[in-house]
């Protein structure tokens, strides 16, 4: 892992995380090797091919989300979640391509803010799904700032806005002090240890087990549609290669839940590796529309403008 510069890393993060899933989309809940099958040689070309009902380049409800996210941090000047929350109501009413059975309903439930989610997680005991850290790119560079016990802090409390498992909290806490260590030029790996000591002790096991250097996704006991493996995935394929590209190819070929794993490693790896390691062919065809807000439509250069800003 090379050092880079501090504001190319967090570039890195939130252009790194859409391009993950844009990379991701047209591939989700195939086969693990899908795409190694079809483009077998990095630097190839021709990977943001699009299909799946996604255009080339187009990010999915993750990259939409987290965006909705950092401009509220941005345009509230700091955490204000009834904000959020109205955000990402307005984005779901507005028939988005994709968007999480379980975000939905607690978005059109019509229940508050501070509420919605506990109730739905009361009635249901199913919101531990990667719904909240596959969106916590742009949280993740605002907050780094802050030191480490206010970043999980924040991570927690912005995961709780739709998921009200606490397993959804720690998975998003953990994805943004690894982002903040990435940033500080440290190594997230080595952070991993430190980390897992704030976890809820609830939940502690299960993330050391999932983030232990030894642990291969092919050990997962679930779907990698749920937190633990997901971040679980997004650590591995960073610890078993050397570069952006490598990280977030590797995620993708994992199957399964292809755009949000590679999303969350597209995230790391580019608080890593920094903006420079992505690679232009990639970056190009990259777009994010936002259902609900005028028919935006932000492309790479509109989210280097929206991270420099987080970073700030």
């Amino acid at each position: 892992m090379t050092p880079t510069d501090p504001t190319s890393r967090a570039l890195g993060a939130v252009l790194g995380s859409a391009v993950g899933d844009a990379l991701g989309a047209p591939f989700e809940f195939g086969p693990e090797g899908t795409f190694s099958a079809r483009f077998p040689s990095p630097g190839g070309g021709g990977e943001m091919c699009g299909g799946g009902g996604w255009d080339p380049g187009e990010a999915t409800d993750d990259t939409q989300m987290a965006v909705l996210v950092g401009e509220s941090l941005l345009e509230c000047r700091g955490l204000e979640l009834a904000d959020i929350f109205r955000r990402f109501q307005r984005w779901a009413v507005s028939e988005p391509k994709d968007i999480g059975l379980q975000t939905e309903d607690v978005l059109t439930s019509g229940e508050p803010w501070d509420f919605a989610a506990a109730l739905h997680f009361q009635v249901s005991q199913r919101a531990a799904g990667n719904g909240a850290l596959m969106r916590a790119a742009t949280s993740a560079v605002y907050f780094a700032g802050d030191g480490t016990e206010a970043t999980m802090d924040a991570g927690r409390r912005i995961a709780a806005l739709t998921h009200g498992d606490r397993a959804a909290w720690e998975g998003t806490a953990l994805f943004h002090e690894l982002v903040r260590v990435a940033l500080n030029g440290s190594d997230s790996l080595r952070a991993l240890p430190d980390a897992l000591d704030l976890v809820h002790p609830d939940h502690r096991d299960r993330y050391a087990v999932v983030l232990a250097p030894d642990w291969h996704p092919d050990q997962a006991t679930e779907f990698n549609g749920a937190v633990w493996p997901c971040l679980g995935s997004a650590v591995w394929a960073l610890r078993t290669t050397d570069s952006y590209e490598g990280a977030v190819r590797a995620a993708v070929d994992l199957g399964g839940d292809t755009d949000t794993v590679a999303a969350v490693t597209g995230g790391l790896a580019g608080a890593v590796y920094g903006a420079e390691a992505i690679p232009s062919r990639w970056t190009e065809p990259l777009h994010v529309p936002l259902p609900g807000f005028g028919g935006r439509v932000l492309r790479a250069a509109e989210l280097v403008g929206l991270a420099e800003r987080l970073a700030r």
